[in-house]
């Protein structure tokens, strides 16, 4: 073999992630270092959110020193770059470096640019191409890389997407720890947390998706992994709650149904989430059977309160559908958590603002609300730079002359504050106590664990200069 040891490494610390970040496991990244096994004699994996020695540069450098003869770097996520690129550029010089993930795939010139010791960059899925990068293959013979020569940053040819079953599911023996729910740092209960990918891409093609079309404006066609091989993946899996990271787990019903029947012929016993539209709402016996299953969470793109941007985002649905559809939805034990996007072409701030007033209305249990973003091949570019006073910004959020970014941010703070109230977090426990979502062991853990979850809110807050500010918000009036 070409290669003894190949390191992958995902690069984001827990010093500076946030507790979204730290609760599942780096699922690409295992995919790429798993199906690297069969070409080379050993492959380590290296989550340095959880590595807390090998986090420090110095250190990390050092192991990759004593016998590994490859590196591969995931970086997902635009953050922590500068960090990241810093750290890449101690990496020994004798080492092939190889970058790979979706931001790697956005930002494959500023990569070279800022890391001289990168040699490749891998666009796009990368399981099949590091196979041939291992294998020895001349980089003009891989399809979906970048890499230098002669001076020059060479582009080859996209790699086409094949079906999901040509990969093998991640190998978990890799890791070196549990991922958990933490709240400021602060491991908030024992629970164990996992993904399983049972499918791959969306038929639908929603215009604010950054998911539809890949950093290469490639559309991954759905493509579905077999029944059994899930569930085979599932049985094996340690961790007590795990989420199905497909980008819509209910796009073939009678799929979802099998998976369903599988879980509970064989006895499996966790909790599950998962990421769905509303449109399974016209299904209440598959609804009954996912409760049966053990399905614990939904989450749910509604996107907008308002007929006009549902359409703009090419939704496939209107405000009375959503309300008549989560009617259906709410009479099942299941928690629900839906997405919202403001900051919408011509909104206005009344319109933003109703977003947390139509999610109460309609029995969500929690919501998330993004600014809208556009990315390199969204569908919805040129409408923005077709309308007059809408701009996008460098990190790809949209914003407008009336309402600039600094301003979408405290309209933000105002949906949060009107939303997220006392009384909300004590219906959330009281939903999760309704679901069996915790047990009460996790209950009283989480019970002890609240004055330092909250001493780390507090801390937080007063880091920011905004302590008055939330408290107020929170407990007089939010304005």
């Amino acid at each position: 073999m070409k290669y003894e040891h190949a390191l992958f490494v995902n690069p984001y610390v827990e010093r500076s992630a946030t507790s979204a970040m730290m609760l599942f496991p780096p699922t690409g990244l295992e995919y790429v270092a798993t199906n690297a096994r069969e070409c080379v004699e050993r492959v380590s994996l290296l989550d340095l959110r959880y590595e807390k020695e090998l986090s420090y540069t110095e250190h990390l450098v050092d192991f990759i020193k004593r016998d590994v003869d490859f590196v591969g770097v995931g970086i997902g996520w635009d953050r922590q770059l500068d960090q990241i690129f810093d750290m890449i550029n101690h990496f020994p010089k004798n080492v092939p470096v190889v970058v790979g993930g979706y931001t790697a795939t956005e930002r494959v010139l500023e990569i070279f640019n800022n890391c001289p010791g990168v040699d490749v960059v891998v666009r796009g899925e990368g399981e099949e191409t590091i196979k041939e990068l291992l294998n020895g293959v001349p980089y003009p013979e891989i399809k979906g890389i970048s890499y230098r020569q002669h001076g020059q940053i060479i582009h080859n040819d996209h790699r086409p997407l094949p079906g999901v079953d040509a990969y093998t599911a991640p190998d978990r023996t890799l890791r070196h720890n549990d991922y958990r729910l933490t709240l400021n740092g602060i491991n908030v209960a024992n629970l164990n947390f996992d993904t399983v990918l049972t499918a791959r891409g969306c038929p639908f093609n929603c215009k604010f998706c950054t998911f539809t079309l890949n950093p290469l404006g490639q559309k991954r066609e759905y493509s579905a992994r077999d029944v059994n091989s899930v569930l085979d993946e599932i049985e094996k899996i340690p961790a007590s709650i795990v989420l199905f990271s497909d980008e819509n787990v209910s796009i073939d019903p009678r799929r979802l149904e099998a998976i369903c029947d599988g879980i509970i012929a064989r006895g499996i016993k966790k909790k599950f989430m998962a990421q769905s539209r509303i449109e399974l709402a016209r299904n209440p016996a598959l609804l009954e059977k996912m409760v049966k299953a053990g399905f614990k969470a939904l989450l749910i793109g509604v996107e907008s309160p308002h007929d006009r941007i549902l359409k703009q985002l090419d939704k496939g649905f209107d405000s009375a559908t959503v309300r008549a559809y989560f009617k259906v939805l709410t009479r099942y034990p299941i928690y629900y958590h839906g997405y919202f996007i403001y900051g919408n072409i011509t909104e206005t701030e009344e319109e933003m603002l109703y977003i947390a007033q139509f999610a109460k209305e309609i029995g969500v249990d929690s919501i998330t609300f993004l600014k809208l973003r556009i990315e390199k091949f969204s569908l919805l570019r040129n409408l923005v730079e077709a309308t007059p006073g809408y701009h996008i910004g460098t990190n790809g959020v949209v914003y407008s002359d009336q309402y600039p970014y600094d301003y979408l941010k405290k309209i933000g703070r105002k949906i949060k504050f009107s939303f997220y109230t006392p009384g909300r977090f004590i219906h959330i426990l009281k939903k999760c106590h309704q679901i069996g979502f915790f047990t009460p062991k996790e209950y009283l853990s989480m019970l002890a664990m609240f004055p330092k979850v909250m001493a780390g809110v507090f801390a937080r807050e007063i880091k920011r200069g905004r302590l008055f500010d939330s408290l107020k918000r929170t407990f007089i009036r939010n304005n």
